[in-house]
């Protein structure tokens, strides 16, 4: 059984100063939630958890001997912004979808929040029902939620969908605006701008009751929970941190999101290694306006056979001959690289201890050997003139002598 039966459930629904009353018109009727009727029923399963970081409304539905799916909604709505995909979903998976931190019927304390305590919010759903690891589903806010729990919990998920999102938001002038209008004059002054960003005017046209149950959702935030998490969204930054997934990723964007524009979600899957990217023609709620598509893309994904890590190549073994020679080879090889090595250390060892007697005894040759030079010269040049000049005194007496005699 994949939920521990330690869990704290309280009654459903949660008293009235926490769940805005447009919430109600979405919920099933109130009911008392245990862990025994929570084991019997196996299909729709909805209680309000207690967990170290606080109480958050938790729903869990599909069999539970399937792989856990936990989902994360986006900015503004609560768990039922996932009703389209739940068929699909849970023929697959056990999934858990939750309402964030200051949305729906969850604790909307003061903030601002951070995108890493709504990260540590998810780990404390999971630890309080006993679950090592889950695969993430998350849009927008959940998508940035699910980027922190990759790089500061990987061991906690196994596969990742991050839905019209980012890991940065570079202005952060429209997030202060915002939270200054909502402090001003409340949820329904935002409404009509967010829904223009949220759905394409096709879509608005075509399906005006989707819409309007998204608009109920947005109105339904408690102010200062909504607000809080702007401030997280704003201050948020993980270009870095996100780097540091290791687990299997989808970035999913929405082609006409003026929210989280495809080139947001694809820098953050350009950050992840591995990370697959589908666009959708649709606006900031792609799940809610293209639900098939996205709902086939995320099935797609989750359910696709994990790949094998490619094994090491092995190397053919060497036929006998080959192999003496390579061996032979490498041993002549060794000699004599061991006999160069031994040269040159003895040369440079004859070198250090014979440097000072080489050079006395070059000295001593060199003067020798001057010396030597020095009485050749000199006898060259004073032995030949005085030679030539004795025998001209002598020679030239005797030629007179000659010439006197014959006359």
């Amino acid at each position: 059984m994949l939920v521990s039966s330690k869990i704290k459930w309280v009654r459903w629904p949660p008293p009235v100063a926490l769940t805005p009353p447009a919430v109600y018109a979405l919920l099933p009727r109130p009911f008392t939630f245990g862990v025994k009727a929570r084991v019997q029923q196996e299909q729709e399963s909805m209680g309000h958890l207690a967990t170290k970081t606080g109480q958050f409304r938790v729903e869990i539905e599909g069999p539970t001997s399937a792989p856990v799916l936990m989902l994360s909604n986006s900015l503004g709505t609560d768990l039922h912004m996932w009703d389209a995909q739940m068929p699909a979903l849970t023929k697959k998976f056990r999934v858990v979808r939750y309402d964030s931190r200051g949305h729906g019927a969850s604790v909307a304390n003061e903030g601002p929040y951070s995108i890493a305590m709504l990260g540590k919010d998810a780990l404390a759903i999971l630890d309080a029902l006993e679950l090592t690891s889950v695969n993430w589903l998350g849009l927008s806010l959940g998508g940035m939620v699910g980027q922190w729990l990759l790089a500061h919990a990987p061991e906690r998920i196994t596969r990742a969908v991050l839905a019209n999102t980012s890991s940065y938001m570079p202005d952060a002038r429209p997030w202060n605006t915002r939270i200054i209008n909502v402090q001003k004059n409340g949820m329904a002054s935002i409404t009509a701008g967010v829904i223009e960003r949220w759905f394409t005017p096709e879509f608005q046209g075509r399906d005006a009751q989707a819409v309007q149950r998204i608009a109920d959702m947005l109105v339904a935030t408690p102010a200062q929970g909504y607000i809080a998490a702007c401030a997280a969204v704003r201050d948020m930054d993980q270009r870095e941190t996100v780097r540091l997934a290791k687990a299997p990723v989808l970035v999913i964007a929405g082609t006409r999101d003026p929210a989280t524009p495809p080139s947001l979600g694809m820098q953050t899957a350009s950050l992840i290694k591995g990370a697959q990217y589908v666009e959708l023609d649709a606006a900031h709620l792609s799940n809610v306006e293209m639900p098939d598509a996205f709902t086939r893309a995320v099935m797609q994904f989750l359910t696709a056979p994990a790949k094998k890590a490619a094994a090491p190549k092995k190397k053919a073994a060497p036929k006998k001959k080959t192999a003496k020679k390579a061996v032979a080879k490498k041993k002549a090889t060794a000699k004599k690289v061991a006999r160069k090595a031994v040269k040159k250390t003895a040369k440079k060892a004859v070198k250090k201890v014979a440097k000072p007697a080489a050079k006395k005894t070059a000295k001593k040759v060199i003067k020798k050997a001057t010396k030597k030079s020095v009485k050749k010269a000199a006898k060259k040049t004073v032995k030949k003139p005085v030679r030539k000049t004795a025998k001209t005194i002598v020679r030239r007496p005797a030629k007179k002598a000659n010439k006197r005699s014959a006359r």
